[in-house]
């Protein structure tokens, strides 16, 4: 059987060699390394790296051709992203389905980019979940994309071939914005990968514009115009000695933080939160929940959380809170959070992008210089296409008039001749026409050879030579072409820039990190502390002591600027009793309470807490006394209260309810009120 399989192979080949082809004996190491080589270039040019002019792969590029020559533009309705989809697959890029609507997602998500290129209607997807599939979202090119295709008519980019050579498409856009630092882009080919990271709008082209009039400007000066990365969904970027690194060689890591507000816990009165407003680029909820969740529950590292709320909606944007427990430090936990959680995150830096079809890791500046050379091409072949249409334009107005000024001798001229020919050589020879002019005359309707068209051409005819000569000075010289490619960026400034989003931390990212961790435990000790309530109804605690050092300032210390109404002991992670002027009590806890700064004995009470912030109370009811808790200080004889109608009411010492607020001493109706008004208690006796 062997044999027979070998005569047979021989025998083909013979036949093969026979019928006068070429026959190559290649190792089979050597054609899968060329195959490999080749798939390998594939890659790196027409799929996952962006060219540097336009910053689009081919896939977003054939995309948004596909979409302005099928109409899918700003002023027209929305279509169904399946038919998008499909429009692109079958005229211009050979790929799936799947990989075509990715990345037209990605290009509607103005959480992906600073300045989306498509106006998508319907589900696109968060940073925690994908997209809703093709077939039910809309979709239609955005405003600013047309910034990226509005000149393709006027020859001012190179076209090629689509796939089967049916079509045509363009080998760049003639983009009137660095898109490539403006939005950024991620990709992975074989052996290398990009990953640049989105930029401001506004000051990305101010740095162009600088450098169009400043050719030999530094980094350090593009740097007063671009100061670091601004991302779609702002947060904070640590570290400038980095960014500037990464600006200079095309690489480098940044590190990005959520942006977080501490404070107390809406409703709660007094407990602390730590609430996300910000998010890292990239980063969802739903992922630091997980995150979260994973670290309490499972490997117990992330300890003092009580628990976490996701309240993000469109009205008010990420909102994520973290409620802390009772006793412990905020900012400690907070220091754990960006530890251990996707609060902080690091954004590798690697600028590799295209250049003349071949990759190059490129800095800052090297990028707008490769942006601006585009945007000068582009314009010059858009003034000579526009010239050279203005001229063949005004070739054929100038015959016309020539027509107009003897009208009787080409009429008669053309109903003598024979035919159409004869006609248009005679004008030809008669009045000095070409045959351009001569055809357009010949094809002229006799309505247009009316006197008021004789005006229009005169006037037609000095306004092309007026904007001819006009679009010569750009093509002639080269500070006007680089004066209109800064006017034009400007105007695309003027009209799409947005406010900076991300908050730029400077210095050196060890330093700011090590700076960024606060001083002290996670958990507050439950030491002895006195709380103090004003004449003015601020509320503060002292400092966490022994009961000897508190007794001490208790006989020695004084209060500056204020004048103290009542003091109990408590601990720092005790609570403790407001009573008001309508006869009502609020629990509270103390670890919140501002601790007085203490001086050579001395408090001053001037950065203390309103007790309406601690307490939901009526307009014109006032803090009047503060009462220990049970657990607050032991041995407590109880509470006894009096009102200025003579009522008096003695708490025992197990008094407290569970609820944290509660009527502790009835009044009249008509009698509430605040200090000073009949009826209201005095200040509680202990």
């Amino acid at each position: 059987m062997a044999r027979r399989k070998e005569t047979r192979a021989k025998a083909d080949l013979s036949a093969f060699d026979q019928a006068g082809a070429r026959v190559f004996d290649n190792p089979l190491v050597t054609e899968v390394s060329d195959s490999y080589l080749e798939y390998a270039f594939s890659v790196i040019h027409s799929r996952a790296l962006p060219d540097a002019r336009d910053g689009l792969k081919p896939v977003h590029r054939r995309i948004l051709y596909a979409m302005n020559e099928a109409g899918f533009r700003p002023d027209r309705s929305h279509v169904k992203s399946a038919r998008v989809v499909g429009d692109v697959m079958g005229r211009y890029h050979p790929h799936g389905d799947t990989a075509i609507y990715d990345a037209m997602v990605r290009m509607a998500q103005d959480f992906s980019l600073n300045v989306p290129l498509i106006d998508g209607h319907g589900n696109f997807g968060s940073p925690d979940d994908g997209p809703a599939a093709a077939r039910y979202t809309e979709a239609r090119m955005s405003r600013e994309a047309m910034l990226l295709v509005g000149e393709l008519g006027e020859d001012t980019v190179d076209v090629e071939p689509n796939y089967d050579g049916s079509l045509t498409q363009p080998t760049v856009l003639p983009a009137a914005f660095p898109n490539l630092l403006v939005n950024g882009a991620a990709g992975i080919a074989v052996g290398m990968a990009t990953n640049m990271i989105p930029h401001n709008l506004g000051e990305v082209v101010s740095a162009a514009r600088w450098l169009i009039n400043h050719p030999d400007a530094d980094l350090d000066k593009l740097m007063q115009f671009v100061p670091g990365p601004d991302l779609p969904t702002g947060g904070l970027l640590l570290g400038l000695d980095e960014v500037r690194r990464a600006y200079e060689t095309g690489r480098g890591v940044v590190r990005m933080r959520g942006k977080v507000e501490v404070g107390p816990l809406e409703g709660s009165r007094g407990r602390q939160a730590i609430t996300v407003v910000e998010l890292p680029y990239g980063v969802g909820a739903e992922k630091v929940i997980a995150a979260i969740t994973n670290e309490v529950t499972k490997t117990k590292r992330l300890t003092g959380i009580a628990d976490v709320k996701d309240l993000t909606d469109r009205e008010s944007g990420t909102r994520l809170v973290i409620e802390c427990k009772v006793g412990v430090n905020p900012q400690a936990l907070l220091a754990d959070l960006y530890r251990l959680t996707p609060l902080e995150q690091s954004f590798g830096v690697n600028n590799l992008v295209l250049v003349d079809g071949q990759p190059r890791t490129l800095g800052l500046k090297a990028l707008l210089e490769v942006f601006l050379a585009h945007r000068y091409e582009v314009i010059t072949r858009r003034s000579a296409y526009r010239r050279r249409k203005r001229e063949e334009r005004l070739h054929l107005v100038d015959g016309l008039l020539i027509a107009l000024l003897d009208i009787d001798k080409v009429v008669k001229l053309i109903r003598g001749s024979d035919d159409a020919q004869a006609a248009k050589d005679g004008l030809m020879r008669q009045f000095g026409l070409s045959d351009i002019q001569s055809t357009y005359i010949l094809d002229t309707p006799l309505r247009r050879l009316t006197k008021y068209d004789r005006i229009e051409l005169e006037a037609e005819q000095e306004k092309l030579r007026a904007e001819i000569a006009e679009l010569s000075t750009i093509l002639d010289d080269e500070k006007v072409l680089k004066k209109l490619v800064s006017d034009e960026l400007a105007a695309v400034v003027k009209q799409f820039a947005t406010p900076r989003r991300t908050t730029l931390v400077d210095g050196d990212l060890k330093e700011v990190l090590a700076a960024s961790v606060p001083a002290g435990p996670l958990e507050v000790a439950d030491d002895p502390c006195q709380v103090i309530l004003s004449a003015t109804g601020l509320v503060a605690r002292t400092a966490a002591q022994s009961e000897e050092a508190s007794e001490g300032r208790r006989r020695n210390g004084r209060v500056k600027h204020d004048a103290v109404r009542a003091t109990v002991h408590s601990t720092a992670r005790g609570r403790v009793l407001l009573v008001t002027s309508a006869g009502r009590a609020f629990k509270i806890d103390v670890l919140p309470l501002p601790v007085l700064p203490e001086q050579a004995g001395t408090v001053s009470l001037r950065g203390g807490m309103s007790a309406a912030e601690l307490a939901p109370m009526e307009p014109g009811e006032t803090v009047v006394g503060l009462a220990p808790l049970g657990g607050s200080a032991e041995g407590s004889p109880g509470l006894a209260l009096g009102t200025r109608q003579g009522v008096v009411k003695v708490c025992a010492p197990e008094w407290p309810v569970r609820s944290d607020e509660f009527e502790v001493i009835g009044l009249r109706e008509g009698r509430r009120g605040g200090r000073g008004r009949p009826g209201s208690p005095t200040a509680p006796r202990r």
